[in-house]
């Protein structure tokens, strides 16, 4: 299977990590990744947070980097791209007041095509209620909201994450490896040695 276009829905104070090492991951590879924002166009910038695992009862919350993004949210085609990447932190919990956001998601998910949520990226699919009776990862805290959308909380380690048909979702960063991977082989991406 050839090159995928990939389209990523991302906004301010996404968590760092969970944007940046899928958007770079999965150009390495070979694919078209357009990060877009609601209200913001290309070469506009939004602001990261990294989050972080140091003890506390929560993660921790510092200012990340500036995000150049590469594709205008007005005027997107969403049709036009074979998957859709949501990265976690606490951009879902607004972008799920987008009607058109929410309007994206749902497309993606009737038209079957390949879904990766990371973290509270989950929050966002909930909000579009395409999660009923799907296996579900997310940080812990969003638990309750996986469930109350009718999903099974997969329960995992925080460097896991799994696949249920075109979903691949995962709780927090340190599960990139198995999160890409998985997404990777959804997409039906090989990568030869």
């Amino acid at each position: 299977m050839g090159a995928k276009r990939i389209l990523m829905l991302t906004g301010d104070f996404v968590e760092d990590y969970e944007n940046m090492v899928p958007f770079q991951a999965l150009m390495a590879v070979g694919h078209t990744v357009h990060a877009v924002c609601p209200g913001k166009k290309a070469g506009e910038q939004i602001a990261t947070a990294i989050h972080d695992f140091e003890g506390q009862q929560t993660y921790s919350e510092k200012r990340g980097h500036n995000f150049t993004l590469n594709a205008s949210f007005d005027g997107l085609d969403a049709g036009s791209y074979d998957a859709l990447v949501i990265p976690g932190g606490r951009a879902p919990e607004y972008l799920r007041l987008d009607p058109k956001v929410i309007e994206i998601v749902k497309g993606f998910f009737a038209a079957g095509k390949p879904v990766a949520a990371i973290c509270h990226g989950a929050q966002l699919l909930a909000g579009a209620g395409v999660l009923h009776g799907r296996h579900c990862s997310a940080y812990p805290a969003c638990r309750p909201e996986v469930e109350l959308a009718g999903a099974i909380y997969a329960d995992i380690p925080i460097d896991a994450a799994v696949t249920d048909g075109n979903l691949v979702t995962a709780p927090a960063w340190p599960a990139h490896p198995a999160w890409i991977a998985q997404f990777l082989a959804v997409l039906g991406t090989r990568i030869t040695h």
